[in-house]
This record gives C-alpha cells, sequence and structure tokens, in this order.
C-alpha cells in the first residue's frame, strides 16, 4: 500500500490503480502500467457523465508524465470508449489527463506555468518537449482555466487597444480592467465584428454597469462601445491625442526640411574647402539645422538640452511657420494640465488658433480634435488614460516574441491570458 502511495505522489496523478511498473535501463525511461479506480471508469472523456461501454478504442496507449530525476516516464492504460448521452461515441475518461491529450494533468500544468515564467528554450530543454506542443499545452490548459473563473467579475472601467502580432497587419484586440491592470479578454481581429464579440460574452446586464471605456479613438471602437454601453463615459487617451499633434509636427518639419533640400540643390555650395572666414552657406545651414531640429520640436521643453533650446530660438526666426506649429504643440499638449472647467475653454481656443494657422496639417487636426472634444474633456475630468493598457500591450510584445512558431494566434492568447490575465497556473504540488 506504500509502495502504490509512492508511486500515485512521484508521478502526480490520483484515482490510479497501479498494475506494474517497467523501467528501460538503456532507454531511461519508466513505463508504470495503471488503470483508473472504479468509480472513474465508464465515464465520458469530455463531461466525465457516465455512459454505457461501445468498444476497446485503439488498444493501449501512453500519456507523458513528469521526469523521475534523469529519467522520464510514461503511464500506459486501455483506451475504451464509452457512448455519452450528450457528446456521443468518445473515449472513456482517465483521470490523470484531459480529454484528447497526450500528457498527464501534472506534465501540462508544469509546462504551463514555465511558460509564464521563462524562456522559450528553458521550457523544450527542461521539458524535452517541441515549443509547437508547448502551445498545444497552454491552449489546454487556458481553455480549462478560463472556463472555470469569471473573468469578468467586478468589471467597471476598461480599457480596449489593439497591438500587432505578425506582420501582414494581423492585430489582436484586447480589454484590460482598468481597477486591477490585468487582461480581461483577447481575440483576433481589429474590427467592430472583433469587438462585440467581447460584449456579446460579458452580456448585457455586465454591458450595463461598465461606467467608463478608455480607447484610442478608433471609430469601430467608439460605435461598438455606443451600441452595447450607452450609458459609459467614453474617454479619449490622451497620450494619442499628443501624438496626433506630434505627427502634424512632423510632417510641417519634413515640408521645410525638403524645401531646404530642393533649395541647397538650385544653390550648391562652392567648389573646395571654404575659406577660414567665409561664412556659412546659408541654404546649408537651414539645412543641417532642420535635419537636427527634430527632438527640438518633440521633446518637452523642460527636458531640452542647452543645444536644442538653440535650435528652437534658431527655428524661431528663420522659420516662423514651423515655429507656430511647434507652439500649438505644446498649447495642446498643456490643456491635460488643466482642470475641467479651464481645459473645455483652452480646447476651444486651440481649436480656433489651430484653424486659423492656416497650416494644413494643423487645419485638419483642429477637427479631428473637435469631433473628439468630448472624449478629450472626459479623460481630462476623470483622470484616465489608456496607460494600463500601453503596459499590458508591452508585456503581451515579450510574450508575441515567445509565441513565434506557434501553430496558431489561439496559442499565443493563451500564453498571455495565463501570464497576464490574473490566473497563472500553479506548479504540481504546491499551494
Amino acid at each position: 500500500m506504500r509502495e502504490l502511495s509512492l508511486w500515485r505522489a512521484l508521478l502526480g496523478v490520483e484515482k490510479t490503480v497501479f498494475e506494474d511498473i517497467e523501467f528501460d535501463p538503456v532507454q531511461g525511461h519508466l513505463v508504470a502500467h495503471v488503470r483508473p479506480t472504479a468509480r472513474s471508469r465508464g465515464r465520458c472523456g469530455r463531461c466525465q457523465r457516465p455512459g454505457r461501454g461501445y468498444d476497446e478504442g485503439r488498444g493501449r496507449r501512453r500519456w507523458r508524465a513528469l521526469d523521475l530525476g534523469t529519467v522520464t516516464a510514461s503511464l500506459e492504460a486501455d483506451a475504451p470508449r464509452v457512448t455519452c448521452p450528450v457528446h456521443g461515441v468518445v473515449v472513456a475518461h482517465v483521470p490523470w489527463a484531459r480529454h484528447d491529450a497526450g500528457h498527464t494533468l501534472a506534465f501540462d500544468q508544469t509546462v504551463a506555468w514555465l511558460a509564464t515564467v521563462t524562456s522559450k528554450s528553458a521550457i523544450t530543454e527542461l521539458m524535452r518537449v517541441a515549443w509547437r506542443t508547448v502551445g498545444t499545452i497552454i491552449t489546454r490548459v487556458w481553455a480549462e482555466t478560463g472556463g472555470s473563473v469569471d473573468l469578468f467579475a467586478g468589471l467597471r472601467r476598461i480599457g480596449i487597444d489593439e497591438i500587432s502580432y505578425r506582420r501582414g497587419r494581423l492585430f489582436l484586440t484586447v480589454v484590460i480592467d482598468h481597477d486591477t491592470g490585468r487582461l480581461v479578454w483577447a481575440d483576433v481581429g481589429q474590427s467592430k465584428a472583433t469587438l462585440q464579440k467581447f460584449f456579446d460574452a460579458l452580456g448585457a446586464e455586465r454591458c450595463a454597469q461598465i461606467t467608463h471605456v478608455s480607447a484610442d479613438s478608433a471609430k469601430y471602437i467608439a460605435e461598438a462601445v455606443a451600441a452595447n454601453c450607452p450609458a459609459a463615459v467614453q474617454v479619449a487617451d490622451p497620450f494619442h491625442v499628443v501624438k496626433w499633434v506630434n505627427d502634424a509636427l512632423g510632417e510641417v518639419r519634413l515640408e521645410a526640411w525638403r524645401q531646404a533640400r530642393r533649395d541647397l540643390k538650385a544653390n550648391p555650395r562652392r567648389p573646395g574647402r571654404p575659406a577660414t572666414n567665409e561664412p556659412a552657406h546659408p541654404h546649408a545651414e537651414r539645412f543641417k539645422q532642420l535635419t537636427r531640429a527634430r527632438y527640438s520640436l518633440w521633446k518637452n521643453p523642460e527636458n531640452l538640452t542647452t543645444g536644442q533650446r538653440a535650435r528652437l530660438d534658431w527655428i524661431a526666426t528663420a522659420d516662423p511657420r514651423l515655429y507656430q506649429a511647434y507652439l500649438l504643440k505644446e498649447q495642446l499638449r498643456l490643456v491635460f494640465r488643466l482642470p475641467p472647467q479651464e481645459a473645455a475653454t483652452e480646447l476651444d481656443d486651440w481649436c480656433r488658433t489651430a484653424r486659423e494657422s492656416q497650416i494644413p496639417q494643423f487645419v485638419d487636426l483642429a477637427g479631428t480634435v473637435n469631433r473628439q472634444r468630448t472624449p478629450i474633456l472626459a479623460a481630462i475630468e476623470h483622470g484616465l488614460s489608456n496607460g494600463r493598457t500601453e503596459a499590458v500591450n508591452t508585456k503581451i510584445r515579450l510574450r508575441t516574441r515567445m509565441a513565434f512558431g506557434f501553430r496558431n494566434p489561439e496559442a499565443l492568447i493563451a500564453l498571455i491570458m495565463l501570464s497576464l490575465g490574473g490566473h497563472r497556473p500553479s506548479l504540481p504540488g504546491r499551494k
């Protein structure tokens, strides 16, 4: 009896009867011949309901178990089929493994835990499995874990974003909980139909409990949120708003740089080395200053170096149009530091100033900001942004690099949900 208990503990199995133990010293492999206990036999492999015996199946099969020190181990048992009233003819349930799996529960759990805490090469070397096998295992583990917990419990404030997981514009849409910082949902796609899957899973009752939604002002997100959570406050991400104005400023600088390059080509320097006291070529100097002006224009004023401040002073004199675009960028950035009452007035003033500047990039941006006025002011009032979502996205990018080699995106989703969803697998035998 003590020996049977020892083998159950070593191999991490329960409700299992050991019939025989074989060891091959040449291969360094141990095979345990087992069978389920009487109460565990004759059950459906999917739902574990009792079923009638159908046939003997394909005979005996093996399940890979955790290594015993330096020795690999497997369980071997019959695999009969039963007739389930719900699922029809299926392979009978075994208490040491999931349905349609080739590894024991303890093996699956260990691989899933390793996938959340260590590198790809360490997992494959330690567990002696291929990386694609790891993808299959974590998909199986997450299907069981996600089905046994309430992922949407207490969901009130959410952030929605999309992240590229492979070249060719392949995206995941992700949803995070602002209050806990955990990832609550992810799926393949970047569309209103994809996001609708989340709201369908959430249900009408819980959709009504959502109070705030932060996003990057994508039209499809706004429409899906308005249709499913009409009472929720939609918040524009301040980071993306500032990115819009930085992009517009970058386009204005690029126009000025291209014009300076054309002027330099039309009036090139004279051949040979310039004399010591010869003044700088005006077109060459302008081209050089604009080439180096990118970070001077993009950085916050408090972070500028002495040289970058000097370059800004040069731009104010040499290119008033570009300097006006810079001032518009700073004015919009400072709106997010104001109290909500003042921010509304300043935002309207900014839109008017941008339109009057007659800089095409900022005239267009003024229209975009005006359309997003309500979500932008909501971000200022509620102090909410997509910062937590972007933090989760950074961690997802790391897992995405690990997931190269998986057969399908479902394995990637399983990996990020196990790692970032707040329900990490535990090691067998640990509490």
